[in-house]
């Protein structure tokens, strides 16, 4: 059995971590959307309550669903990219271009894990949320590492494929 036959063998659990942070993403999704209608629905019904906690709960939710749904993209292969030139490059080169932005974004995401986790102890331990203060403001400064280990997932992934691409010279399944 081939090492990329092995290899393959782990795509099952590439599509549970992202069917996982999809999920996650959904549900942050419309947890925003319900806060978001309590809050301004309580502002003109007198009877609805408009928690002083919404507006901050509202921003911790989408800065997690804006990094989360960065990651998604990776694996989807969404991303805005420059393509004007890569009909007039030769295939090999636009490959390696593909493997070198795929290592660039694998090193910012080992950026994001590391300063992202010292923010969020550091910063994030020092303070808490100013409507909620039994709540600790590391969750304000969490979405960084947690996307920044989402991206090292699907980042190794499409760089396999990239690899896998140029050493079977054949397409890899996404």
């Amino acid at each position: 059995m081939s090492f990329f036959q092995t290899v393959d063998k782990l795509k099952p659990v590439y599509d549970r971590v992202y069917q996982f942070v999809m999920f996650l993403c959904k549900l942050l999704l419309v947890v925003d959307i319900l806060i978001t209608c309590m809050s301004v629905t309580g502002r003109y019904v007198p009877f609805i309550p408009d928690p002083a906690w919404s507006e901050e709960v509202v921003l911790t939710c989408m800065s997690y669903m804006a990094v989360l749904s960065a990651a998604l993209a990776i694996r989807r292969n969404g991303h805005i990219r420059m393509t004007a030139f890569d009909n007039y490059l030769p295939r090999a080169v636009v490959k390696g271009l593909d493997v070198l932005s795929d290592v660039c974004v694998l090193v910012l995401a080992v950026i994001m894990i590391v300063v992202g986790w010292r923010y969020a102890i550091q910063i994030g331990g020092k303070g808490s949320y100013v409507s909620m203060p039994m709540v600790s403001r590391f969750w304000m400064y969490f979405p960084v590492p947690l996307a920044g280990i989402a991206m090292v997932i699907f980042e190794l992934e499409a760089l396999y494929n990239h690899v896998k691409e140029i050493v079977l010279g054949k397409e890899a399944e996404a």
